[in-house]
């Protein structure tokens, strides 16, 4: 029996590119515009459009894009437009809580469809590498229905995190001082998902992911 391909695995160097484009020089880009005396709302305006235009140069070099950096571009565009015509720093100062709670809704829904997100996130990362026999993640979707409920309710706990991480966000654009609020965005970033990781690491253990990965569920049925 042939065992299947591992998908491509994401390269490293990749995602922290990714990292520094989006979080990292737009946040740089804002401190270095009011050290210079620009104001507050060009300065985040500034910083907002980074990350549609890093998603605009993708397109043009591959005329591809990929869901996720369409979904994160399109409600970056949005927020932006809003902030515009409300003329509200307030208001940009919260785009990435707005973000955060699409995406967390979009989590959500998704739970319903076909196959949930996190399922198709966490394929090209795990499939055919940790803790597992080779079987096809498709062969286990249909043959183990535990397998499904831990991926319907992963994708729920990134869905609810997501929600939280954007009520925080939106309260500390309304409440806190302007300056301080994209430094503060930007750290609550990485605390959130390593929270997640966390989280789900424990989950995945304790509903039995990695044992029904490396056939050893399989095994001890049989057994």
């Amino acid at each position: 029996m042939r065992t299947p391909e591992a998908p491509p695995r994401p390269s490293g160097r990749r995602l922290l590119l990714g990292v520094v484009l989006d979080i990292v020089i737009p946040i740089a880009l804002y401190y270095g515009l009011r050290a210079a005396g620009v104001s507050v709302f060009v300065a985040l305006l500034a910083g907002a459009f980074l990350p549609a235009l890093t998603t605009a140069v993708q397109w043009l070099r591959t005329r591809s894009l990929e869901g996720t950096a369409g979904f994160i571009a399109g409600t970056m565009l949005l927020g932006v437009a809003a902030a515009l015509v409300s003329g509200s720093p307030r208001f940009l100062l919260a785009k990435d809580g707005w973000l955060s709670g699409v995406a967390g809704l979009w989590f959500l829904i998704s739970i319903r469809a076909r196959r949930p997100l996190l399922f198709h996130g966490g394929r090209p990362l795990l499939e055919g590498r940790f803790r597992s026999d080779g079987t096809s993640w498709d062969v286990l979707w249909e043959r183990e229905p535990a397998f499904r409920r831990i991926w319907r309710v992963s994708t729920a706990i990134w869905g609810v995190a997501m929600l939280l991480d954007a009520a925080v966000r939106v309260v500390m654009a309304y409440s806190l001082p302007v300056e301080l609020v994209p430094g503060l965005g930007a750290l609550l970033w990485p605390v959130t998902l390593l929270l997640l990781q966390l989280v789900n690491g424990v989950y995945y253990e304790v509903a039995g992911l990695w044992r029904l990965t490396s056939g050893t569920a399989a095994r001890s049925a049989d057994g």
